[in-house]
């Protein structure tokens, strides 16, 4: 027999294999012990592209003694999040009716600055959005994911750089956390392949709290300017901030009495640069360093140094972990 242990959800998991079973073999035997949807299983193997469905006849002896990480929701999960989808869609109905109604309200008392749907806001936006089925209230992450497709800001500034993003979705509040002599740094958000994915970091470590919406808002910002330039140089922090004022203008316009000026916030490093690859690997996009930049004249504020000092320690990290 060949034993295969694997973690899911935080918990480990082993299964007896006969000697020439194949990794189809195990995914069936996933889907009937714990749950999980064969269409639905991803296998994170140490060493190894991803697996997923169909997984062909691949020999069960290949992933023996290896460091397996399940990837995919429960059948229950599944049923939670088609619930939580319906009442997110009722909530969004209802804000849509208000919206309406002001609408009326805004045009007996004079014109308004509201951008107009158009075909391109159905073309550039975010074509899905996915809250993280198997942490505590989904629908509360989805109604924000909705929440931040649905702000002004944001629709005008994917307009005007012609922005669209396969997949929006939450990070694990666990994910993404750095420590060192230094202190703890967690990543705000990570773009991976230039807008196939972008994820956020809504809750607070504890799960049950949710982030100040303007912060996630400026992370969002700061991840959309990831769709054109992947490390943190000069040219990305010039369209990262021109994003921020494009935002925060539209939400100056619309508030009674104006707003405060904009100020690019000074918040922990937003990611360590964009994100590549089809295995979900951290990537630091490009050659340029702390160094370099200080070298070369270019004048960096202190959020940017953060998040340069960042991503270079966590370049490190790796290559000392990647040495024998």
């Amino acid at each position: 027999m060949i034993l295969i242990t694997l973690v899911h959800h935080g918990k480990s998991h082993t299964f007896d294999m006969q000697p020439d079973a194949t990794v189809s073999d195990l995914a069936t035997q996933i889907q009937d012990s714990l749950g999980v949807p064969v269409d639905k299983q991803k296998l994170m193997v140490s060493k190894m592209p991803m697996l997923k469905a169909p997984f062909g006849a691949r020999p069960i002896a290949e992933i023996e003694n290896k460091k397996i990480t399940l990837l995919g929701p429960t059948n229950a999960e599944l049923v939670n999040l088609a619930e939580a989808s319906e009442k997110a869609s009722a909530r969004e109905k209802h804000l849509e009716e208000a919206r309406r109604n002001a609408s009326k309200l805004t045009s007996r008392y004079g014109s308004s600055n509201r951008p107009r749907n158009t075909p391109e806001d159905s073309q550039y936006t975010f074509q899905t959005l996915r809250p993280l089925p198997n942490l505590p209230r989904p629908e509360r992450s989805l109604a924000f994911l909705q929440r931040l497709k649905a702000d002004r800001g944001i629709r005008a500034a994917m307009r005007a750089h012609k922005f669209s993003v396969g997949l929006l979705t939450e990070m694990d509040p666990l994910s993404y956390i750095e420590s060192s002599h230094e202190g703890t740094t967690r990543i705000l958000g990570l773009n991976r392949n230039k807008g196939e994915v972008i994820e956020l970091r809504l809750r607070t470590d504890a799960y049950d709290g949710y982030r100040d919406y303007k912060m996630i808002r400026n992370t969002l910002c700061h991840e959309l300017a990831h769709n054109v330039h992947g490390p943190h140089d000069r040219k990305f922090w010039d369209l990262c901030h021109q994003i921020e004022r494009e935002v925060a203008k539209w939400g100056q316009e619309h508030t009674l009495g104006g707003g405060d000026a904009y100020q690019p916030s000074e918040e922990i490093a937003y990611d360590h640069g964009g994100w590549t690859g089809g295995e979900f690997v951290l990537g630091g996009g490009g050659s340029s360093s702390l160094a370099a930049d200080t070298a070369a004249g270019t004048a960096l504020s202190r959020r940017e140094i953060i998040a340069k000092a960042a991503e270079e320690r966590l370049k490190k990290e790796k290559e000392k972990q990647a040495d024998p």
